[in-house]
C-alpha cells in the first residue's frame, strides 16, 4: 500500500497577494530561566509575512525554536538567537521577527524590622524584535509601592495643631499630659491619605545582562515605600515611618525614579509611568517621564 503525502495547505499560493506585518501565535506556555529561577511564562511569537504570494507561515517552526529558551538563562543575546532562528526557518518568507515574553519574577523580601521574610511577585515582560537585522529589546517591570499625599499630610497636621490649641488653650502644659494627648485618638484627629501605587518601567537595555533584580532594587530604594510581605507590628510601624518620611505626589515619584534609572549602566533609555490609585478621588493621579542616554 502506497503512503500518501500529507497535504501542506500553507505552501499553496494566496488567493489575495498581500504581505502581512505580523503572523504567529500568542499565549504559548513555556518555562524560562531568569536570575536562577525557573519561571512559568507566556510567549507571543511571530514573523512578518513579506511574500504576499505565500498562503501562510510555518507556525510549528516558531514553536520549536522557543525550546532554546528552556535550556539556558534568558539574556538579550539568547533572545536575538531565537529571533534569528525564526527568520532562518522562514527564509524567503519573512524579514522581521518578534517575541514577547510575560512572567512574574519572584523575589524574597525581608521585613523592615523583624526577622520575617516573604515572596513578592513582580510582573515582567520582554519585547524583542529583529527588523532588517537590527535587534531591539525592551524590558517592562511593574513595581508596587505606597504613596502618602504631602498636601493631605499638611492639612492633617493643621487639624492636629488646632485640636491642641482647643484642648490646652487654658491649661498649664505638663509633659505627661502632652504625651498622653499625643497617644490618644482624641488628639490625633486626622491622618493623611495614602494609596497603593504602581511604577510601570519600560527600559531599553544595553549590555549582556537583563539586570532585573538590580533595576527593581534601584526603583524601590528611590521610592522608599515598597509594599511589604510578612510583617509584625514593629514592621508596620516602620512602614508608617517610611511613608511619613517619603511624602510624595506622583510627580515626586516620577522624578525619583528618573534619577535612579539614569544611574544604572544597564539602561540605554526608558519610559516610566507612575500611577497613584487615589483614595481621595475616584480617578488616578499619573506622571510620565522619558530619557535616552546620549553617546559619550
Amino acid at each position: 500500500m502506497n503512503a500518501l503525502t500529507l497535504p501542506d495547505i500553507a505552501a499553496q499560493a494566496s488567493r489575495q497577494a498581500l504581505p502581512l506585518d505580523w503572523v504567529g501565535m500568542c499565549g504559548i506556555a513555556l518555562p524560562i530561566l531568569i536570575d536562577g529561577q525557573r519561571l512559568s511564562a507566556r510567549a507571543d511569537a511571530g514573523v512578518s509575512l513579506d511574500d504576499g504570494e505565500a498562503r501562510g507561515i510555518h507556525m510549528s517552526r516558531l514553536y520549536l525554536a522557543l525550546e532554546m529558551l528552556e535550556q539556558q538563562p534568558l539574556t538579550p543575546a539568547l533572545l536575538r538567537n531565537v529571533l534569528q532562528r525564526f527568520l532562518d526557518t522562514h527564509e524567503g518568507l519573512s524579514k522581521n521577527a518578534y517575541l514577547r515574553i510575560h512572567t512574574d519574577l519572584l523575589l524574597k523580601r525581608p521585613a523592615l524590622i523583624s526577622p520575617l521574610a516573604g515572596w513578592k511577585a513582580y510582573p515582567v515582560s520582554l519585547e524583542a524584535r529583529l527588523e532588517n537585522q537590527m535587534f531591539h529589546v525592551e524590558l517592562k517591570i511593574d513595581v508596587t509601592y505606597s504613596s502618602t499625599c504631602p498636601c493631605s499630610a499638611a492639612l492633617a497636621r493643621q487639624l492636629i495643631q488646632q485640636q491642641f490649641l482647643d484642648d490646652f488653650s487654658n491649661t498649664p502644659l505638663k509633659h505627661e499630659d502632652i504625651l498622653n494627648w499625643l497617644g490618644s485618638a482624641s488628639g490625633i484627629v486626622a491622618t493623611p491619605h495614602s494609596q497603593r501605587s504602581t511604577a510601570q518601567l519600560s527600559i531599553q537595555l544595553q549590555g549582556s545582562d537583563l539586570a532585573l533584580t538590580e533595576l527593581i532594587d534601584h526603583a524601590e530604594a528611590a521610592l522608599g515605600t515598597a509594599v511589604q510581605t510578612a510583617v509584625k507590628r514593629a514592621d508596620e510601624q516602620a512602614f508608617a515611618l517610611a511613608n511619613g518620611q517619603n511624602l510624595m505626589f506622583c510627580e515626586d515619584a516620577a522624578r525619583r525614579l528618573n534619577l535612579a534609572l539614569k544611574r544604572s549602566d544597564a539602561v540605554k533609555a526608558f519610559h516610566l509611568k507612575v500611577i497613584h490609585a487615589e483614595s481621595l478621588h475616584a480617578h488616578d493621579a499619573v506622571a510620565e517621564s522619558r530619557w535616552t542616554r546620549h553617546p559619550e
